[in-house]
């Protein structure tokens, strides 16, 4: 049994330009099509148990922690020379 989806030229075109010579676009759109859970996802993004709120304040807690000590050391060398 087969089902027929529109897309554009442009799609099918990106589509084309993608697809294994010796891949049917059926072939082609069941490998790019993966099942994924949100929780397959938040791991994925490195977001785990703890949330993604928590995640953001972590990661930004430590940029900011990283540009002070860059900041620092740039100072420091300014200041030697």
């Amino acid at each position: 049994m087969s089902t027929s989806i529109r897309i554009s030229k442009k799609t099918k075109q990106k589509l084309e330009a993608i697809k294994r010579p010796d891949e049917t676009f059926d072939e082609l759109l069941a490998r790019l099509a993966v099942d994924r859970t949100e929780d397959d996802i938040e791991q994925l993004a490195g977001f785990g148990d703890e949330g993604i709120e928590a995640h953001m304040q972590q990661s930004r807690s430590e940029l900011n922690e990283s540009l002070d000590e860059r900041g620092q050391k740039l100072h420091d060398e300014v200041n030697q020379s």
